[in-house]
């Protein structure tokens, strides 16, 4: 997932840019990106994978001077892209994942449209979207265009002189946030950005949502439609930062929430500690402390300054490093103990049983039950960069290895109350060596949050898309990935 931010103010706002775009750090672990409209467009593009943002871009952003800029943190492509386009130049940033982005470049190709940036081989998505963009009428008419054009999610934020354009996907996957403080207004992906630079939250964007601002402030180009708001669950399970809030509700107290369910369906394990695998599952392990009564402890301790989040990064070998040498072990309240480990989610489930429950054992646990705080994840996500593929799934593994091959049809896993469900989580404790595994349902999950299900994306655990205007299955390209897997 990625992160943007955008400022409209009347006086010069790289400081404002600079710090509210290093707020997303935490989506994204490939590229950082600024870009400031002031006599002209000035623009900077780093990669941040091995260095922190603010150490990469703190001598641009001294000498960029604007009244009008946005910043993105991105987990795949070089961003912003800068067109000079027959709509007037412009930059922009994106977040989301384009389902069909092959089909698209074909077809652009084919109208005899280039692209020049590449990443790893492929066309850059943001300059895919810029394009798209480009064969409307006006810069709105464009972005509805692309809405209509795109599979998937993206949500943007385009830099024009006319002014900042704010788009919200018109599913509403990924969140926009509109902020106001004295002469200046912000957008941003994680409200976290508004807290330390002074800015109030106005208002949650509306899925298919367009605004503009410029010195003149705020001005509404198209209504959003609430009733098709479909925001990732992911969101409050993980990559958010405990400080935002989408749609009103804050990320730590519905982590908290979460872990407090976990702890009610939990009554008849006896423990000695509880904790959370940081910093994601610090949260939920809370939840489940303050429900249990049981001591809240933290036995593994995450090595802040040099290490990210270990789910983001593209390779497995970095994912790897990054989860072998963050968290160090506390051998003296690990010694002799029974844990419960309160985890985001199991993915892959490769760095939990390697590098996290294996130091567990190594120091002494005498028992550990691991609690995640959502179903198993069943499908790769088709509207954020996220999983890749089925064959990446600890519970696609399980699955595989319970049927003899790969399935079509996996509801019966995916029912919680079926025996399916029960050997597919007995067979990933095994696999993890945990003494008991217990995962969060989805009726629990959507109540901890506190939005009504059908405003909520459930894909990666269901593989449902609840809108009416979608088909309800897996995505083509899930179904090549089965085709492909090996």
């Amino acid at each position: 997932m990625s992160g943007i931010f955008g400022v409209s103010s009347k006086n010069d706002c790289s400081n404002i840019l600079f710090y509210g775009t290093d707020y997303h750090t935490h989506l994204g672990t490939e590229y950082g990106g600024m870009a400031i409209f002031g006599d002209d467009f000035a623009r900077h593009i780093h990669n941040i994978s091995h260095s922190q943002f603010k150490s990469k871009f703190y001598e641009d952003y001294r000498h960029m001077r604007g009244n009008m800029g946005i910043g993105v943190i991105s987990d795949s492509d070089e961003q912003p892209i800068y067109l000079n386009s027959k709509l007037g130049p412009f930059c922009l940033v994106t977040m989301g994942l384009i389902d069909n982005k092959e089909e698209l470049v074909l077809k652009l190709l084919d109208e005899g449209v280039s692209f020049t940036e590449m990443t790893r081989g492929t066309v850059n998505s943001t300059e895919l979207i810029a394009k798209l963009i480009n064969k409307g009428d006006s810069i709105v008419d464009g972005i509805e265009k692309m809405f209509e054009a795109i599979e998937g999610s993206c949500s943007l934020l385009l830099l024009h002189k006319d002014g900042l354009y704010a788009a919200r996907d018109r599913w509403g996957y990924t969140p926009l946030i509109l902020g106001k403080k004295d002469d200046a207004w912000a957008v941003t992906s994680e409200t976290t950005a508004f807290l330390n630079l002074g800015f109030v939250t106005e208002k949650y964007l509306f899925p298919g949502e367009i605004i503009l601002l410029n010195e003149s402030g705020l001005v509404e180009r198209k209504p959003g439609n609430a009733n098709k708001n479909q925001i990732c669950t992911f969101l409050w399970i993980y990559t958010g930062f405990p400080a935002s809030s989408y749609e009103g509700i804050n990320v730590e107290t519905a982590r908290e929430r979460c872990g407090r369910s976990l702890a009610k369906n939990d009554k008849d394990i006896e423990v000695d500690v509880i904790c959370g695998v940081p910093d994601s599952g610090i949260a939920h392990a809370i939840g489940y402390a303050i429900e249990s009564g049981k001591p809240y402890k933290r036995p593994l301790v995450k090595y802040t300054p040099g290490y990210g989040r270990s789910y983001t990064p593209p390779s497995q070998k970095m994912r790897d490093l990054i989860a072998t040498m963050k968290l160090i072990p506390i051998r003296e309240i690990i010694e002799g103990n029974r844990i419960i480990i309160c985890e985001d989610s199991i993915v892959r489930g490769t760095q939990l049983k390697n590098f996290t429950v294996k130091k567990l054992w190594e120091c002494g646990a005498k028992e550990v039950h691991v609690r995640p705080a959502c179903p198993p994840l069943m499908y790769p996500c088709k509207f954020c960069l996220s999983t890749r593929s089925i064959n990446e799934l600890a519970a696609r593994r399980a699955i595989r290895a319970l049927e003899g091959s790969d399935i079509e049809d996996v509801s019966a896993y995916i029912d919680h109350t079926t025996e399916k469900h029960k050997k597919m989580v007995d067979w990933i404790a095994r696999e993890l060596a945990l003494t008991t595994l217990r995962y969060q349902t989805v009726e629990d999950m959507v109540k901890a949050i506190g939005l009504p299900k059908e405003k909520l994306c459930l894909y990666c655990w269901t593989g449902k898309c609840p809108d009416a205007g979608r088909p309800d299955n897996h995505s083509r390209r899930s179904e090549n990935i089965i085709e492909g897997a090996h």
